[in-house]
């Protein structure tokens, strides 16, 4: 079975469920009496962050970011992982599908005062551990951000696999903010637990400058997107432009080559003796005019 007993003292007692089966749940359900809807939510991959209270039980359905890197970035499960926590009586029950790194971190925090902790500061602690993993993921896709802007305009570099990798920032920027946005509900509704008003105050300030720098980061990565757009346009008119220089050099000798190139039997000039030279002086005279004329211009 992949219930273990993470704490049990006098205030509490705190059960953790990873990769739960079917008999699991069928087990916590008849035990705790909690609702096996409830239950079912937590092993829904792409469940929505949520807070429910079902009879005397809280339920807080939390989304913790994930580390893995994925290939596809199609829904929100390819960026979190998901964190259920039952609150009820003394007991506080965390269920999660994978390894996670807030609940482990917190084991470790409140082994060093088994004694004292309750239920909620639990719950608190798992909940800053949440946000936390947002505060990473926020600072190290702005480290990508800043490598890549390096790339663009001091290294002067543009090739396809940066607009590859803007595009998977912004996909990453953007279901991290989905996440967020629709943490919001159950960020609030620790204020019903039996927590002081600073604890939770604590929390809503975290939660206020993931979204900050989340939105900071979502700000840049379009700017980015575009100014690397406009670079590529740039890059694009100036080849048109040299392409342009070119033909407005060529266009008027090969318009006279071609004229004195058409087989007419009668034609002017045609047995000048030193035709040919007058017709080199002659393109290299317009090459000449042309190039002041541009100089003059300033193009």
């Amino acid at each position: 079975m992949a219930i273990e007993i993470f704490l049990k003292n006098e205030h509490c007692e705190w059960l953790d469920v990873i990769a739960p089966t079917a008999e699991d749940l069928k087990f916590i359900h008849e035990r705790y009496s909690i609702n096996h809807l409830l239950l079912e939510d937590t092993i829904d991959a792409n469940h929505l962050p949520k807070f429910e209270k079902v009879d005397d039980v809280l339920f807080f359905l939390m989304r913790e970011n994930t580390e893995l890197e994925r290939k596809n970035l199609n829904s929100i499960s390819d960026v979190s992982t998901k964190l259920g926590i039952f609150i009820f009586d003394k007991t506080i029950i965390s269920i999660h599908r994978m390894n996670n790194k807030s609940v482990q971190e917190t084991r470790l925090e409140v082994n060093k005062k088994a004694e004292t902790i309750t239920k909620e500061d639990i719950a608190l602690i798992l909940a800053l551990k949440v946000m936390k993993s947002y505060d990473d993921e926020a600072s190290h896709l702005m480290d990508s951000l800043e490598h890549l802007e390096d790339e663009i305009f001091l290294k002067n570099t543009s090739n396809t696999n940066q607009i590859r990798r803007l595009y998977r920032l912004k996909r990453r920027t953007g279901l991290n903010m989905r996440i967020l946005n629709m943490s919001s509900d159950w960020i609030d509704k620790f204020k019903i637990l039996d927590l002081e008003d600073s604890e939770t105050v604590d929390l809503k300030d975290k939660y206020k400058d993931v979204i900050a720098d989340f939105d900071h980061l979502n700000a840049q990565v379009t700017t980015l997107i575009s100014m690397f757009l406009a670079l590529s346009d740039q890059k694009a008119n100036q080849v048109m432009k040299l392409l342009a220089i070119f033909s407005v050099y060529f266009l008027p000798i090969t318009f006279i080559a071609g004229v004195y190139g058409m087989n007419f039997e009668i034609m002017p000039e045609l047995h000048l003796q030193h035709g040919y030279y007058y017709v080199l002086g002659l393109m290299l005279l317009i090459e000449i005019v042309i190039f002041l004329y541009m100089r003059k211009k300033k193009w």
